[in-house]
This record gives C-alpha cells, sequence and structure tokens, in this order.
C-alpha cells in the first residue's frame, strides 16, 4: 500500500519526467490487478488513470501497449466492478489519443510531400533525405504504430465483451462500437477489414455461442432478510432474471452498434474486399437471431435492417439485390412460422410488418413487378396468420395489434408509376378479404412452401409469385366474414381499399371496378343481419364515392383496348344494379328489428339511406353515359318497388307503417318524376334522355296504381276517413304530376295512341303528354271525398285542356 502511495504521487507530480522506471511500474501495477484485496486493487488503479488520462504522451513508445494490457487487466480483475467500468471508458480515452497520433501521421506525411514538390525532391525513396532534427524535436511521432495500439484496444475491448458480468460486456461492447462510430472515418480500409474481421465477427459469433449455451434458470435476488420466517429477496425484473436474457441483452446491443456502422459507413464497407462474405454472414445472422432469438433480440435485428434501409435508401446508397435480401429474410421468417402465436411472436409481427412498410417506401424505385409481388404475398401471410376469432373479443370493439399494424402499411403499398401494372393485383387482394374468397396469392403461397420446405427449413430459397395467379378470380363465397376474416379488421380495411382504388390509373380502375362494386355491396348487405353494425355503414358511404367517381370515368381514360373496356363496363353495371336490388330494396325504409333504436341511430340511418337514394338518383340514373338499356330499366325497376311499400299495403296496416318507411317511400317516387323531368337536361342529353324514356312509362303505371288504390279504400271505407298515410302519397302523386314537363322522346315513349303524339308532335305541346295517359283515371278521382285530391284534380284537369288546346266556349 505504501509503495502504491509513492507511485501514485510521483506520477501525480512528476510522472512527466520518467522513463526507464515505466516497465517496472507497469509490471507492478499489472500484478496488482489480481491482487485480492480492494484496497490494493483501487489504489493501483488510481495510478493506471493517472497515467491513461495524462502520463499517455510522455510514456516511452515501446510501453503504450503494455499500457493498454494494464488498463484491460483492470477491467478483467472480478474484485471490483466499479473499477471494470471505469476501466472500460479509459480505453475510450486511449483510442482518441490514438487517433489523434493517426491523423497527425496522416498530417505530416502530406505536408512532407508538399515540401518536396516545392523543392522539386525525387519522389524516390532513395532520394528522400531523413530528418534527424525533426526526429530529436518529436521522437514518439515518428516511431508510434497507432495501427498496433488501435487493435490492442479493441483486443481488450473484444475479451471483455465475453465477460461474465453483463455491466462489464455491455460497457466493453458500447465503447467498441462507440469508437468506430466516432473515429470510422480515419480509419484506413485495411484496418476497417482488420477490424470487422479480427474483431467484430468474432465477438458477435462468440456472444452469440454463449447467448444459446447459458443457463436458463431463473435467478433469485439477494437475500435483503425475513419475514415470518421466510427470506425476503431483492426483485429481479422478469427481462433480466435468468443468464441467457443477460446474454440477450449483449446481443441487442451488438446488433445496435452494427445497424451504426450500417446507417454511417455503408457505402465505405462495400469497398472492402470481403465485404460480400461480410455481408453474407451478418444477414445470415439477423435471419437466425429473428427466427430463433428472443424477442428483444430478434427485434433489434429487425431494427438493424429497418435502420440499414432508412438511412440507406433516401441517399441512393443501395442496389436493389441489397433490397432483396432484406425482402428474403422477412419473407423466410414469415412462411417459416405463419401460424407461431403468441404475445412476443406478435411483438416480433408488427416490427416485421413495419419494416416491410418501410423497405417499400424506402426503395420504391428499386422494386419490380416480381419483387412487389412477393412483397404481397408476405403481407398475406401475416393477414392469415393473425386471423383467428379466439384473439380477441368483437364484441369489445378491439382488434389484435398485428392487424392494426397491417391496416398501418396497407395504405403505403401503393404502386408507383413504374409499377402501375400492380394496382389490380393489389386491389383484388384486398377484395378477397370482402368477398369472403380465398387469396390468389393465399393459393400461391401454399404452392410456394411446398415446393420450397426442403429449402426453407435451410434458409437459402426465396419464393416467387407469377402475376398470373395473382390476376385469377376464386370462388365466391356466401358470407362476408370467410375465410376467418373478422368484421372488424374489415371495417377498418374498406375505406382503406377504396382511397387506394380511388388513386388507382383510370385504366386499372377500370378492370377493377366491378369487383369492388361487389365486395362493397356484400358487406352493405350485413345490414341484414346486423343492423345496428357499423360495417354495413361505412360500406354504404364507400360505395357512394366509387359509384359517383366511376360513373363520371370517361371512355379516353381507360385506355384503347374498347373491348375490354366495353366488357368491364358491363360487368361494372351489372353490379352496381345487383347492389341496389339487393340493398336499396331490401335493407332500406323497412324496419329490420324489433329492437326499438336509439333516435340519434334512426336519425342517422335514415339520413344515410336518402343519401344512398339521392346518389342514386342525382349521381348514377342522371349522370351515366353508358349503361345499357336492361341495367337502367333494373334501376329504375329499383325506385319503383321501393316506391310502391306504402301503395301495396292494406288499408288495415298501411297506418302502421313506421314515418321513417313511408318518408323513403316517398322519396323513391319523386326520385321517378326527377328522372323524367326535362328541366334537369344536362350536357349529357342523350343518356338522361335515355333514363327518361325507361322511367316515364314505369312511373306512370306507378302513379296509375296509386291513385286506383286510393279509390278502392276510398270506396270500401265509406264515411270513415282514410290513413293520413295514404292520402300524402296520393297528394304527393298529384303534385308531381302537375309539375312534370316532358322533353319530346320522353312523350314518345308514352303508351298513348299514336295519333295523339302526332298531334302534339306538331303543335309542339308534349310537355303534358303524360297526363292524357292518365286521363280515365283522372276522371274518376273528381268525385273524391278529399278536397286536396278534388283540387289537384281539376288543376290536372285544366292543364289537360290547355295542352289539347281546349278553352270554355264562352
Amino acid at each position: 500500500m505504501g509503495a502504491l502511495k509513492i507511485l501514485l504521487h510521483v506520477l501525480e507530480r512528476h510522472g512527466e519526467k520518467l522513463s526507464y522506471s515505466w516497465p517496472s511500474i507497469l509490471h507492478m501495477l499489472r500484478a496488482v490487478a489480481d491482487a485480492s484485496e480492494k484496497d490494493v486493487i483501487s489504489l493501483g488503479f488510481q495510478s493506471v488513470r493517472v497515467i491513461m488520462n495524462e502520463g499517455l504522451a510522455t510514456i516511452p513508445v515501446q510501453c503504450l501497449d503494455e499500457c493498454i494490457l494494464v488498463t484491460g487487466a483492470y477491467g478483467a480483475q472480478k474484485t471490483d466492478i466499479n473499477i471494470s467500468l471505469t476501466a472500460a471508458g479509459l480505453l475510450w480515452t486511449a483510442t482518441d489519443f490514438i487517433v489523434k497520433g493517426l491523423s497527425g501521421r496522416s498530417v505530416q506525411k502530406a505536408n512532407h510531400l508538399n515540401e518536396e514538390v516545392q523543392l522539386g525532391v525525387s519522389t524516390e525513396e532513395g532520394d528522400i533525405p531523413t530528418s534527424e532534427e525533426g526526429v530529436k524535436r518529436n521522437p514518439l511521432q515518428q516511431l508510434v504504430d497507432y495501427n498496433k495500439l488501435f487493435f490492442s484496444v479493441f483486443s481488450v475491448l473484444q475479451k471483455l465483451g465475453a465477460d461474465d458480468r453483463p455491466e462489464v460486456r455491455n460497457s466493453a461492447v458500447r465503447t467498441l462500437f462507440q469508437t468506430l462510430c466516432t473515429h470510422g472515418q480515419k480509419l484506413s480500409l485495411s484496418m476497417w477489414e482488420d477490424c470487422l474481421w479480427i474483431y467484430v465477427f468474432p465477438m458477435l459469433e462468440h456472444v452469440s455461442h454463449l447467448a444459446s449455451t447459458s443457463s436458463k434458470d431463473e435467478w433469485h435476488g439477494k437475500e435483503l432478510g425475513t419475514r415470518a420466517g421466510k427470506a425476503v429477496h431483492m426483485l429481479i425484473h422478469h427481462s433480466r432474471n435468468t443468464a441467457q436474457k443477460q446474454w440477450d441483452e449483449t446481443i441487442v446491443l451488438l446488433l445496435g452498434g452494427i445497424a451504426r456502422l450500417l446507417r454511417s459507413f455503408f457505402p465505405l464497407l462495400q469497398q472492402l474486399s470481403k465485404f460480400s462474405s461480410g455481408w453474407a454472414i451478418l444477414l445470415a445472422f439477423l435471419k437466425n437471431s429473428i427466427l430463433n432469438g428472443s424477442k428483444e433480440v430478434a427485434l433489434a435485428a429487425i431494427n438493424c435492417l429497418q435502420t440499414f434501409v432508412s438511412s440507406n435508401c433516401p441517399k441512393g446508397n443501395l442496389e436493389s439485390s441489397f433490397v432483396k435480401s432484406v425482402l428474403d429474410i422477412y419473407e423466410l421468417v414469415l412462411q417459416t412460422s405463419p401460424n407461431y402465436k403468441s404475445d412476443s411472436a406478435d411483438k416480433v409481427k408488427q416490427e416485421v410488418l413495419r419494416g416491410l412498410g418501410d423497405l417499400y417506401v424506402q426503395a420504391q424505385s428499386l422494386f419490380n413487378d416480381d419483387m412487389y409481388l412477393r412483397l404481397m404475398a408476405v403481407m398475406h401471410l401475416m393477414i392469415k396468420s393473425s386471423m383467428n376469432s379466439s384473439d380477441y373479443d368483437s364484441e369489445l370493439g378491439s382488434i389484435p395489434a398485428v392487424q392494426r399494424g397491417i391496416l398501418e402499411i396497407i395504405p403505403m403499398l401503393r404502386p408507383t408509376t413504374m409499377l402501375s401494372s400492380m394496382w389490380s393485383p393489389l386491389l383484388l387482394e384486398l377484395l378477397c378479404y370482402l368477398n369472403g374468397e380465398e387469396s390468389p396469392l393465399h393459393r400461391n403461397s401454399k404452392e410456394i412452401r411446398e415446393q420450397n420446405s426442403d429449402a426453407l427449413a435451410n434458409g437459402t430459397k426465396r419464393s416467387s409469385v407469377e402475376q398470373g395467379h395473382i390476376n385469377g378470380t376464386g370462388t365466391k363465397g356466401d358470407t362476408v366474414v370467410g375465410c376467418g376474416w373478422g368484421i372488424l379488421f374489415i371495417e377498418k380495411l374498406v375505406p382503406i381499399m377504396v382511397n387506394l382504388f380511388l388513386e388507382a390509373p383510370p385504366n386499372e380502375r377500370c378492370s377493377a371496378s366491378p369487383q369492388v362494386i361487389q365486395g362493397l355491396g356484400r358487406c352493405m348487405n350485413t345490414r341484414r343481419d346486423n343492423p345496428r353494425g357499423t360495417l354495413w355503414r361505412v360500406s354504404a358511404e364507400c360505395f357512394n364515392r366509387v359509384v359517383t367517381d366511376e360513373v363520371r370515368q370517361e371512355n379516353a381514360e381507360c385506355g384503347s383496348d374498347m373491348n375490354s373496356y366495353r366488357l368491364s363496363r358491363a360487368r361494372f353495371w351489372k353490379e352496381v344494379a345487383d347492389v341496389y336490388e339487393t340493398f336499396l330494396v331490401g335493407s332500406c325504409g323497412r324496419v329490420l328489428s324489433s329492437d326499438v333504436p336509439s333516435a340519434d341511430s334512426a336519425t342517422a340511418d335514415e339520413s344515410l339511406e336518402m343519401t344512398v337514394l339521392t346518389v342514386f338518383g342525382d349521381s348514377v340514373l342522371k349522370l351515366q353515359k353508358e349503361a345499357p338499356v336492361e341495367v337502367l330499366q333494373r334501376l329504375v325497376n329499383c325506385l319503383d318497388r321501393c316506391a310502391s311499400r306504402t301503395g301495396s299495403l292494406p288499408i288495415q296496416t298501411v297506418g302502421l307503417l313506421p314515418l321513417h318507411c313511408s318518408r323513403f317511400s316517398l322519396g323513391c317516387l319523386q326520385m321517378m318524376f326527377s328522372l323524367c323531368s326535362c328541366i334537369l337536361k344536362t350536357s349529357s342529353y342523350p343518356a338522361v334522355s335515355e333514363t327518361s324514356k325507361v322511367s316515364i312509362s314505369i312511373l306512370t303505371k306507378r302513379c296509375e296504381v296509386i291513385l286506383g288504390q286510393f279509390l278502392a279504400d276510398e270506396n270500401d271505407l265509406g264515411d270513415r276517413p282514410l290513413p293520413s298515410v295514404r292520402i300524402e302519397e296520393t297528394v304527393c302523386v298529384l303534385q308531381e304530376l302537375a309539375r312534370l314537363i316532358l322533353d319530346i322522346e320522353t312523350a314518345n315513349a308514352l303508351n298513348i295512341p299514336l295519333y295523339l303524339k302526332d298531334a302534339l308532335r306538331e303543335n309542339q305541346s308534349h310537355g303534358r303528354a303524360h297526363l292524357l295517359s292518365l286521363l280515365p283515371t283522372f276522371s274518376e278521382l273528381v268525385v273524391s271525398r278529399e278536397p286536396r285530391v278534388r283540387e289537384l284534380v281539376q288543376v290536372l284537369l285544366r292543364l289537360i285542356s290547355s295542352e289539347l288546346g281546349l278553352q270554355r266556349l264562352t
């Protein structure tokens, strides 16, 4: 102890004057590191701190390497962990000193070359004069082998990185990578080669081996005392209560350090002669870490890949092969164990999903069709493996975290201009979940797993997906929730899918629009079984957006293949008619549940129904330009069937009809009148006129039925009053008939005698021609007991007289 105190005093006061005694000093300090007395080690380490912090510049060259080894010995001693941690910090100080020497040597060489150029000295080695004066002024700078010192520090850190004390090895790992990241730009390529192949990769392999062979037995914390006769131990967090978990923490630090190197020095690392083999080793380690490591290790490996992609893609440092190698890992991980389930596995899957989304967003320009299809296949595996009703309680209104992650990345997958042909596969894939079909990707991925099962076990094969398989069609499902897809997931997926569809190029939308309409229609039909659900509401709103936008599409926007375009549009209009026949006729304006809904819910539902009706009439029937006549007839018949509900009910029950039902029926009736009116003709006159011609004959028949039913009910009741619903419907029909004005083509479609049509055309008095077809019915209504009906009939008869050019004689 006395000798160590004297040494400390000498080093602090006169250390720069020492010369020949340094080997003895270091030998003594090295021996002290192996002592068992804590006080002796602590005192000896104080001298080491003085040397490393203040004396490196004055120590003889031949002693610098030994000085680093002595510091490493204090890091490795097991008596005082704080000394070990401080020793690791002193090694960082040593690297700072060494790198300054490396930089100074480079500057000196550059200056020397400049002097040679100025003096015209020959560049041949034999002609360069030695400068004895320079050596005398600074002998260390010419003689110190800074490369050797640098690797001495790394050698010590490598040994400390395998220490059985977690704090010490973690500190060594941090110091090693901090050194590389801070001073990497000052290292030569040969030094980088040695750093990676002699120190970093062997450390990675050794630590991984120690982690895999370490104990999994849980530790009990230090005994603090007893309570009720039982020992009380200090609590240890569950993430660190085994040796293996603590080794995993070290692997996480190693992976974090490698991620920093890839982020900062990837272009430089690509210049190394052994880069290809090193890259393969790293990918294999990352792959194994994700597949077989703990949750923390797997997440660190995924983060390493994400950091690599996000930091290098924006700079243009990556080639397509690197992106493919990352995609290979994600694909292999998910294909190897797609159905493995646990909280840890779900977290890893979430990160893989984020990695997939980030990979595509960052490297879009490097993706080709095959890579994009593989990306979709991987995404499908994630969706398929997460769809299990036991994973969540739908009544709680929540979906699994993995599915939330899926919903987050789907919008990121919008194809670029270079991948425009991928819009159709993407939309068809998403539509499989709406239509309850087995995805083409799912069928293809099963084939891939069967073909490559042996290769996947070895982790050496990648899967491939054929675009032709994507474009195939599946068998329609009977229910929306087919193949295990959950309602809550579909609720969130529908608006995402529609947004993507509306962003797609016109020609891609044209081919996918029939399937989109079909899928939305299936979701809307869930109202019959679950009128209080949200899916049908979301789908109805999205359907309105899609059908409105599609009807306005111009032919020229959908490509030059007119045959394909016409076929696709015919399918589109057929699907539109199917949806309206099922949803508008089957679900709107009806009482679908015996449960009485809240006032707000009932109001919202009625408002949505009227919105669907408005879009149907104003945006579809009035603006369509190419709907086949048979489809127009189906669509107008949908309105007619809805408008007929009030009039078709017997007098005994019509009064019990809920108000929202009668309002919807009247709304449909008024929409039919609007379709026939010439006042609403727009620039697309021929198409609107075709709609009017189809509508007018159906409308006049409906009016005749309603008015006839009113007469029959009035006769049956005698002096008893009619239900207000029946009266309001009749009054509405008479008022709308009085307001309606037809154009000549619509008037010609009426079922009236030809001579009347000719006469009206010659006199250009065709606007009220529809009243002539209903004149027999008006003649019977003039004796109605309802005053408003009689007044309106009188108005209509005057309009007919004016249309015929007849006036009173007096």
